[in-house]
């Protein structure tokens, strides 16, 4: 009886310490893995573009109305603009942009596009700004996929109307081709714009798609992500926000 209790007990000991062994091997085994799930800067900026998107949705009363992203034909989304002084120069601004099938009503893969130059007002002397851009029409959706296009200059460009405010929205604003809408310390509210460009990042859109492509190809989804989860959660907020104005 003696025998055997002990050799129960060092039989379990046994087993606890190479339960313990591989468990450390699985964990070193496991590290690599780890790593290799980490976000790289394009799937970051898809990322944050998504969390501000479904930020600057679902505020009711000062938000970007869901029924004028359900109209809109094409979406950019550019996160912590760099500030300036008075103005708020749009320079080393990076983002995405998506466009709507009209035909299937889903959106598509997200491109990397880059704003540089000109100003954007209404937050004076702020640290950063987060920039959404809704596409209103064909119009200026022709235009931004001409790969660089002047906001103001080649499109016309108005302070999209904010919550409830937009049902007193003017004739200027629904007539743009693009309403805008900046947020900056936790404030929200219409953007004005003057030469601000926009245009494909190239570099972006090679490191995440892993080849050189134009912006409307990357637009008619005939491209792979490295990273498909970002993408679809992408696609998925912009789908939930506009369905919200048929709910």
């Amino acid at each position: 009886m003696r025998l055997t209790h002990r050799f129960t007990k060092n039989a379990a000991v046994a087993l606890a310490v190479a339960g313990l062994l591989g468990a450390g091997l699985h964990a070193e085994r496991a590290q690599p893995a780890q790593q290799d799930v980490e976000l790289g800067d394009e799937a970051e900026r898809i990322q944050e573009s998504t969390e501000v998107l479904g930020e600057l949705t679902r505020a009711p009363e000062d938000g970007i109305p869901a029924y004028l992203l359900d109209r809109a034909e094409a979406i950019v989304v550019i996160p912590s603009l760099i500030k300036g002084g008075f103005i708020v120069g749009a320079k080393h601004g990076k983002g995405i942009l998506s466009r709507r099938d009209r035909a299937t009503n889903t959106w598509s893969t997200p491109a990397f596009v880059q704003m540089t130059g000109g100003s954007i007002g209404w937050q004076i002397g702020a640290e950063s700004i987060d920039l959404v851009l809704l596409v209103m029409n064909k119009k200026g959706l022709d235009q931004l996929l001409q790969d660089r296009f002047t906001l103001g200059g080649n499109v016309s460009v108005a302070a999209g109307p904010v919550g409830r405010s937009a049902d007193a929205a003017t004739n200027a604003q629904m007539n743009a081709e693009i309403l805008a809408y900046s947020r900056a310390r936790g404030l929200f509210a219409g953007a004005t714009f003057e030469g601000a460009a926009v245009h494909a990042d190239d570099d972006a859109i090679e490191d995440f798609y892993g080849r050189e492509y134009e912006l409307e190809t990357v637009l008619e989804g005939d491209v792979t992500p490295a990273q498909a989860a970002v993408v679809t959660a992408w696609q998925r907020a912009i789908a939930e926000a506009s369905r919200a104005s048929r709910r």
